[in-house]
């Protein structure tokens, strides 16, 4: 027990110690397949810097490949991840009890998402593709949020069906549902790091 406790107050900060049942939450802006909210952060630098992030290849490769022939020549689309088959911070319950119980969301999967200088993730639709077919659900009831969880750097793009989302603040985010168009890209000097906590209906 006393290794477990040093663990977590080592790689996840003291903060992370005390448990929330009942994250506090805001919706600023609201948009008829998204909208923009505030979550209370309360979590620390280190809880999400050091987890173990694995780079996968973006899942689309007709988009992959219409991108191609639009010039794009980078050779990843996407950053690396830390999902749920991996260790991630105590809080992570607190993520999955707040998407449940704002936005009445079932069988939520959570992902932290590290997005070094340089990586451009066109504007693209979820297709939600192994997800669906793990819960037997239609792209129409998917919904997905990204947390910001750290203050925007300059560099740090995020889009969402042609609205720019720019000097956000940490806690904030962005929630949307099915396949609304967004892109994310990193052409700052700082890594850029979010939280994607994804359900259904």
């Amino acid at each position: 027990m006393e290794k477990q406790i040093d663990y977590v107050l080592v790689n996840y900060g003291m903060e992370e110690m005390a448990r929330r049942k009942h994250i506090a939450s805001i919706v600023s802006k609201k948009y008829e397949n998204w909208e923009k909210g505030f979550v209370d952060s309360f979590w620390s630098k280190v809880s999400y810097t050091k987890l173990d992030y694995k780079r996968e290849p973006f899942n689309n490769k007709s988009d992959i490949n219409k991108w191609r022939n639009k010039g794009y020549t980078q050779d990843h689309f996407t950053g690396a991840m830390c999902d749920m088959n991996n260790v991630q911070p105590p809080y992570v319950n607190d993520f999955i009890n707040w998407f449940e119980r704002y936005y009445n969301a079932k069988d939520i999967g959570v992902c932290f998402y590290k997005m070094p200088t340089g990586v451009i993730l066109p504007t693209h639709k979820d297709t939600f593709k192994k997800y669906r077919k793990l819960f037997k659900t239609n792209l129409k009831d998917c919904m997905r949020a990204i947390i910001f969880l750290d203050k925007w750097e300059p560099g740090h793009i995020f889009e969402i069906d042609g609205h720019s989302i720019t000097n956000y603040k940490k806690g904030d985010y962005v929630f949307w549902k099915g396949s609304t168009p967004h892109m994310a890209a990193n052409i700052g000097l700082k890594t850029r790091y979010t939280c994607q906590i994804t359900g259904h209906i």
